[in-house]
């Protein structure tokens, strides 16, 4: 995907700029100051050895995608044919947007038909998240980043099993800290697999290979990926506004009036087409002694 082509990117530019230097006529020093190893040769061995590292690189990361597709396609598609075929809507789709509501604890796919509109397709239960309503400013604050963001790649060695990356912060984001004077606005946020999550979304493993799969076969490119403090088309966000930023009504509203366009399919309240993943026991107990040890901290 996106990530493989951006290290052959980097290859590329490494080849362009070793055929220039060999093009390049050769520097003669004087006698007196010949070396063995002369700045150019050395040049030539950095840039051979730095050639030799991205492609490598770009090698593994592609094996391993393919090899993780490979393990997840056929379970993966048989899970996530059937919502499509409801819909009306060919596999692979052409555009795909992803909505996250933070409040709701959903993540619903919407997918582009063959008329150009989208169309909800499942809903899916977010298993874990944290922070609270309110945007990501700094590094460490726990939140879930609101806003428009995209999908830049896939992480098929994700210690969370498999993950999509989010391009936070994105141009907006940085924007902002700026004015704001913020800085370290951390970052490294996906949509994971597991349960546990401090800034992104955990869906559990199955979840999250459905979405990988979805991902990989729409291309990264095509997929959007929105999230909101909760379902501005119907609730006010639970945010104490004086505490935020200038900017946070502008952006909710941005986001209430995008969320309009889509025609979302639910009842009185969220429900998701699927049940959440099973957590094990031993997971189950982690989490407890993570949150008692939290609940400690935050009363001290």
């Amino acid at each position: 995907m996106r990530d493989g082509c951006k290290q052959l990117a980097k290859t590329f530019a490494s080849v362009v700029a070793l055929i220039i230097l060999l093009l390049l006529p050769p520097a003669v020093a004087p006698p007196s100051q010949q070396v063995v190893a002369s700045p150019r040769y050395q040049l030539f061995l950095n840039i051979v050895g730095e050639l030799w590292t991205q492609i490598n690189a770009a090698m593994q990361y592609q094996l391993s995608l393919a090899k993780t597709i490979e393990a997840i396609r056929k379970p993966a598609k048989e899970r996530l044919l059937p919502y499509f075929r409801k819909a009306r809507i060919s596999y692979p789709p052409s555009a795909v947007t992803l909505v996250c509501f933070k409040e709701e604890k959903v993540l619903i796919v919407f997918a582009r038909n063959g008329s150009g509109k989208m169309k909800q397709i499942i809903v899916y239960p977010i298993v874990g998240t944290s922070g609270s309503a309110g945007p990501k400013l700094k590094e460490g604050d726990r939140q879930i980043p609101e806003g428009f963001y995209k999908i830049t790649g896939l992480q098929p060695n994700s210690v969370a099993h498999l993950a999509l990356r989010v391009d936070y912060p994105n141009k907006f984001d940085r924007t902002n800290a700026i004015k704001d004077r913020r800085k370290n606005l951390g970052g490294d946020i996906e949509i994971h697999g597991h349960w546990f999550s401090t800034g992104c979304l955990a869906m559990g493993d199955p979840i999250v290979e459905e979405l990988f799969l979805l991902a990989h076969d729409t291309g990264c490119e095509n997929i959007n990926f929105i999230v909101a403090p909760c379902d501005l088309t119907r609730n006010k966000p639970d945010v104490e506004f004086n505490k935020q930023p200038g900017w946070l009504p502008d952006l909710y509203k941005q986001l209430k009036t995008t969320l309009k366009r889509y025609p979302f399919e639910r009842g009185s309240t969220w429900v998701a087409d699927v049940p959440l993943p099973e957590i094990p026991r031993e997971a189950q107990e982690w989490l407890e002694r993570l949150r008692e040890n939290r609940d400690k901290s935050n009363g001290d």
